[in-house]
């Protein structure tokens, strides 16, 4: 390839990449496999490596995080990034109402409402269409320029639609499953837990090394236009909004435009009782005069506008007791205690039992048993104890005292230079065993239905397993005598753990449990190395050779395959048939055409004759795309039993739609005529 072919490819690339992380991480509708994007995205990466004065600040590759940064540039809002004044109650609303329309001189005034997103306010500057510079909000006037962790958020745009040049503001956050992910690894890790995803967001973007911003998956929605040079300004808020959409940019589509604030109020109930539903973390309704140019007659405070308000949902706490605490032992030895309280009732949901993190806060918050304390869910999530009611006590309570030694094995426990949690670093310890076979199974590792934790928690108490090459020991006597295991429960579960030696390597990788080494790390190392045996061989500098894989992962790799019991479960895993090779999907070329090629196709409802990863796998070897949901482009619905909102929507685009027998029949027909 000359250099003028391989610009023409580069350019292709980028074009096609940003259009696919377009329409996944904005429209929720994509078009290709995980598989396929990241072929795409490793094609191009390889290209700008081999032509450097092609490489643009622009190009998709540049999400994944450039180097660390010395620190991070002051920058100064040229117009100022103003917080809200807040509203409490009705009252707080209908006086911020009858203001403006005491100013504009009306009856009823048109407003837009808005979900107010926890997470942390930033500004992003295009120029000519060009994603330039993305900064914090700072102190209104003055903020940090956090461009190279901005691009690691893929529902970003690094080019517009439109050659436009604009400052725009918006909500950078974490999403709850997101928020849920790394707090359990920092807990794993002995490390101190964030205390919400606003924090944890706040914390991810201003992280100096952009490879750990980009390892998390923080996302936005824009909400406000900051300054927009040469282009005739929208009259209303609303219309700057879809002008924004128009542009590539992510707006929230759970907006409203109401007319008077009794109509405002019944969009703020409404989302009181729903926000639970919501992926993202919400504290109230942001409310917004409609019409710029009354906006401009309003004008702005010091410190906020007048055109605008936040409302804010009171804080949901209960007061209940705390009767005990348990001690949790996890798969890396970290010691976690979780508080046993009176039920009381949060967000929706009866709480037993909530987050004590580590023994300092513990002390901290002077904790008693018998104590009665504050309860609150961490960002509508995670039951967490806020503080003690001392002016309560009756002298009852008792002091707690952390334990010395492991609750499972005995073990002495030790706080690890740098880490706040206590560890116990027996390797023999069941504990641990016990929550990395858990693990070892989970959906995410080798998805091994039926094998939940109460029935790992089973075969550890009756002996039947220690680690993971004994699950491919066990036999059907073996596991009858278990509770509630029937014999089809048990043929079922044998039949899900011999279908797992045909996993790909990446699932086995991340499946035992390397310290560091995540679902993602997991992938890029089998993508790479291809086969367990190459990796284990490789050398700290070699791994460190691998984009993405850094000094702490090379290292824990390296000390864990020097490990004698490690390889000798390596050994019994390959033994045992357990596949140890990746097995990324490759498509067809195109010269082998079948019905699939080219088809965009989305799977709904129960398949009874395969499972669903066989159904995409098939589809995609086929040279189909399998993407989540339905739209225009989408060529066929493949329907499964129960099938539901997603087959009503093919019938009303008219898209084609197969049922599984069909299904079965086609792939019969192509397996015969090849």
């Amino acid at each position: 390839m000359n250099r003028q072919e391989a610009q023409q490819e580069i350019e292709k690339l980028r074009h096609e990449l940003n259009e696919h992380i377009r329409r996944y991480h904005v429209l929720d509708d994509p078009l290709i496999s995980d598989e396929e994007y990241d072929r795409m995205m490793q094609a191009l990466i390889r290209l700008e490596r081999e032509y450097p004065d092609l490489e643009t600040p622009d190009s998709p590759s540049h999400r994944v995080g450039g180097e660390p940064l010395p620190y991070f540039e002051k920058v100064h809002h040229t117009i100022p990034m103003l917080s809200l004044g807040n509203a409490f109650n009705v009252e707080d609303l209908n006086e911020f109402d009858n203001r403006i329309k005491r100013a504009a001189q009306v009856d009823t005034v048109a407003y837009v409402c808005e979900l107010k997103i926890d997470g942390l306010a930033v500004s992003l500057r295009y120029e000519h269409g060009v994603f330039v510079r993305g900064a914090t909000r700072g102190d209104g006037e003055t903020g940090e320029n956090i461009t190279q962790n901005l691009k690691t958020i893929r529902s970003i745009p690094l080019r517009l639609k439109e050659p436009v040049t604009l400052e725009v503001r918006g909500e950078a956050f974490l999403p709850k499953r997101e928020f849920e992910r790394i707090n359990k690894g920092k807990e794993e890790r002995g490390e101190a837990p964030f205390a919400n995803p606003r924090n944890a967001a706040a914390g991810s973007l201003r992280q100096l090394d952009p490879k750990l911003a980009a390892e998390r998956a923080l996302d936005i929605y824009l909400y406000e236009v900051g300054e927009l040079q040469g282009e005739r300004v929208p009259e209303t808020h609303s219309s700057s909004l879809e002008f924004l959409s128009h542009l590539g940019l992510k707006v929230n589509p759970d907006r409203v435009t109401v007319h008077g604030i009794d109509e405002a109020m019944e969009f703020v109930d409404y989302w009181r009782e729903h926000r639970g539903e919501l992926g993202y973390e919400i504290d109230g309704i942001v409310i917004k005069v409609d019409d710029k140019e009354l906006r401009n007659r309003l004008g702005t405070t010091a410190k906020s506008p007048r055109w605008a308000i936040a409302y804010k949902f009171p804080a949901e706490e209960s007061v209940t007791v705390l009767r005990d605490i348990d001690i949790h032992v996890g798969r890396t030895g970290a010691i976690t205690p979780t508080a046993v309280l009176d039920p009381v009732v949060l967000a929706g949901t009866t709480v037993r039992r909530a987050s004590l993190h580590n023994e300092d806060m513990i002390r901290e918050k002077g904790i008693m048993l018998g104590d009665y304390v504050t309860v609150r869910k961490a960002g509508d999530i995670i039951p967490e104890v806020v503080g003690v009611l001392k002016e309560r006590r009756n002298g009852e309570e008792r002091p707690y005292e952390m334990p010395t030694h492991c609750p499972e094995c005995g073990s002495e426990l030790v706080r690890l230079e740098g880490e706040v949690a206590l560890r116990c670093i027996n390797p023999q310890c069941p504990a641990q065993a016990r929550e990395g076979l858990i693990h070892f199974v989970s959906r995410g590792a080798m998805n091994i239905e039926g094998l939940g934790e109460k029935v790992v928690t089973q075969l550890f108490r009756e002996g039947l397993v220690k680690g993971p090459a004994d699950l491919y020991d066990l036999r059907k006597e073996d596991l009858l005598p278990l509770e509630r295991m029937g014999e089809k429960s048990v043929d079922n579960l044998l039949q899900s753990i011999e279908e797992s030696k045909g996993n790909s390597l990446e699932r086995l990788l991340f499946g035992l449990g390397i310290r560091f080494v995540g679902a993602k790390g997991a992938k890029i190392l089998a993508q790479h190395f291809k086969d367990m045996e190459t990796l284990m061989n490789a050398s700290a500098e070699e791994l460190e050779e691998v984009d993405e894989i850094g000094p702490k992962m090379a290292e824990s790799i390296v000390t864990y395959s020097e490990n004698p019991d490690v390889l000798e479960t390596i050994r019994r895993l390959k033994e045992a048939g357990v596949n140890l090779t990746y097995r990324g999907t490759v498509s067809q070329s195109p010269e082998q055409e079948t019905p699939f090629s080219g088809k965009t196709v989305v799977l709904t409802g129960t398949l009874q004759q395969m499972s669903r990863k066989e159904a995409v796998e098939k589809i995609e070897a086929l040279g189909g795309k399998v993407t989540g949901s339905v739209s225009k482009n989408t060529d066929w619905v493949i329907a499964g039993e129960k099938a539901g909102s997603k087959l009503e929507k093919a019938r009303q685009l008219g898209v084609d739609v197969m049922d599984e027998t069909a299904f079965s029949a086609l792939l019969k027909q192509i397996n015969d005529q090849s």
